[in-house]
């Protein structure tokens, strides 16, 4: 075996929207009361650490050797929940430790990232404050962590969870552009030979006018054709299209994007479609993400989403 083979390592970003992880104690400056024991989702402490678990087990599927360098994680309530997740669920000997944002969001939910000490140290950290339009809600900050890898160089990392569509796609797109120009605006500057990596929930599609602007600025949308890795079967009909899926559609509203300075990098790109992760769709046909709850039922599932993941040669 040659030397240059011997050098090569993996270097994998996951990114993962958790579907509301919040924990079962009320926050006064929040709105939260619907996640409590008494709640309308009776989200009680068992409720909650199987949902903490779930996550442990969806991370550590993401790849059949080793553990995720990193792990961008989307609708994560407070420091509570991530001490949780990292200290006492099923991750607690995986090593993560974590940074996470704290956001005016009215529900309370931020964005974090999980990192392996041993390939990537953190060397300073910031949240981007989005300043709201008129008649806008508050939103999720940024998370933006510059650190160094085995190899010395140092990646700048994005954690963003836009605004939704909910009022109407058209009438919400300013809200998620917003989101964008401030991104954007770090990034330009930044040194051109930067290695900057974004992941999140952008709630846009790759085509959208959103992620197309990122691309203008020099970002290159990696996962935009990310697909499950198990082909469809006679047990599963169909392949795994995307992260999400909406009245039968699958929908890649999460993405992972890099300069270009890491294009060269980049190995392999997917969706992880465990089997465990998914469930029949009955009404549309094919299957689906295996949520936590369906409408106000719950079902013990995972998330809405799915895990995207990106791995790089380094």
């Amino acid at each position: 075996m040659s030397l240059a083979l011997l050098l090569v390592s993996w270097f994998t970003l996951v990114e993962l929207n958790c579907e509301n992880l919040f924990d079962c104690k009320h926050d006064s400056l929040k709105q939260d009361t619907e996640w409590l024991p008494d709640g309308q989702r009776h989200w009680s402490p068992v409720r909650y650490w199987r949902k903490l678990n779930h996550i442990g087990q969806e991370i550590l599927s993401c790849q059949e050797e080793g553990l995720p360098d990193l792990v961008a994680l989307v609708e994560v309530e407070n420091d509570s929940c991530l001490h949780d997740l990292t200290r006492r669920s099923l991750l607690k000997n995986a090593g993560y430790e974590y940074l996470m944002t704290e956001s005016p969001d009215v529900r309370g939910i931020d964005v974090a990232l999980l990192y392996q000490p041993f390939s990537f140290r953190p060397i300073c950290y910031e949240y981007l404050e989005i300043t709201p339009l008129a008649g806008m809600r508050p939103t999720r900050d940024i998370l933006y962590v510059q650190g160094e890898v085995m190899s010395g160089d140092t990646l700048h990392v994005f954690v963003v969870h836009a605004p939704s569509r909910y009022g109407g796609e058209k009438e919400t797109r300013p809200n998620r552009r917003l989101v964008v120009d401030r991104l954007a605006d770090v990034v330009r500057g930044l040194p051109k030979d930067a290695k900057v990596m974004v992941a999140g929930d952008f709630n846009d599609y790759a085509s959208s006018p959103a992620l197309r602007y990122l691309e203008q600025q020099g970002l290159h949308n990696i996962t935009a054709e990310a697909k499950g890795l198990r082909a469809a079967s006679a047990k599963r009909r169909e392949r795994v299209l995307a992260t999400y899926r909406y009245q039968g559609r699958w929908e890649s509203i999460d993405h992972i994007l890099i300069s270009a300075a890491l294009l060269d990098k980049v190995g392999q790109t997917y969706i992880n479609d465990a089997p465990f992760l998914l469930e029949e769709d009955k009404m549309y046909g094919g299957v689906k993400p295996l949520r936590t709850f369906n409408g106000y039922r719950y079902q013990r599932g995972f998330s809405d989403h799915l895990p995207l993941v990106a791995r790089f040669r380094w």
